[in-house]
Parts: structure tokens; sequence; C-alpha cells
């Protein structure tokens, strides 16, 4: 049976709700076992299952602080739906190997998930819009 619109919007919002508490446990269980975590342009590639998606969100919630995602879009199909956000927060790191120097960041993401039948994430595409992190953490 196919999960309703608002069953996917509770599943990727609480996905993001551990996201912005650093919850990487969280995180991890909104994934399936077998999931694709695919944070494109990452130097990994795309990792299977939580323990391979684990060192990004650890890195991440070290390298981003304060983070809060604004939903801007989203469109769904059977079992999938696509979200256009956008991440406030402050860079006190390295995110995507940049120095943050705790400056204030702002960019859009655009998530593809898929969902399996118990709610969980198979597959998360994430694609970042790194020209805009670029310009507002000059090197």
């Amino acid at each position: 049976m196919a999960l309703t619109r608002a069953q996917m919007d509770a599943k990727i919002d609480e996905h993001f709700g551990y996201e912005q508490a650093d919850d990487v446990e969280g995180v991890l269980a909104t994934l399936t076992p077998d999931c694709e975590h695919d944070i494109v342009g990452s130097p990994t590639g795309p990792t299977v299952g939580p323990d391979g998606a684990r060192g990004f969100y650890e890195s991440l919630f070290a390298d981003l602080a304060d983070g809060r995602i604004t939903t801007l879009r989203r469109l769904y199909g059977e079992d999938f739906l696509v979200d256009e956000s956008l991440w406030t927060g402050r860079a006190p790191g390295r995110p995507f190997g940049l120095e943050g120097r705790d400056r204030p960041l702002e960019f859009r993401l655009l998530h593809v998930v898929e969902y399996a039948h118990d709610g969980r994430m198979k597959r998360e595409n994430v694609w970042i819009d790194m020209a805009s992190i670029l310009q507002q953490l000059p090197q």
C-alpha cells in the first residue's frame, strides 16, 4: 500500500527534525538497512545503509550549527517525494571542505526521497546549492 502525502511529509519532517537536533542516531533510524544515501558531489559517492551514512552526518553536525530547514515546495509520486528546502544557520567548522569561520550560511537543498512501505527512507538523494555556499564562504 502506497504512503499518503501526509505520511511522507511526516517522515521527512521527522528526518529533518533529527538533523536540526544534531541527532545522528535519530537520523539513521529513519533509513532502511539497505538505504542508498547519495549526497551528490560527496567524495565518498553514494553509500549504503545507516552505517554508510553515519560519517556524513557526524561531519555535517560538526561543521554546521543552528540549522533550520524551511520547506519551499514538495512534489509527490507513489512512495517518493521531491523536497525543495532552504537551510539557514552557521558554519563553525569546515562544511563541504570550506573554512566556515562561524559565518552565517543559507543555501537551497533538493531532496529526492523514496520510501519503503514502513515509511523509512530507502533512498535519499540530496543536491546542494554549492555555488551559493562558495559565494558566502569565500576562502
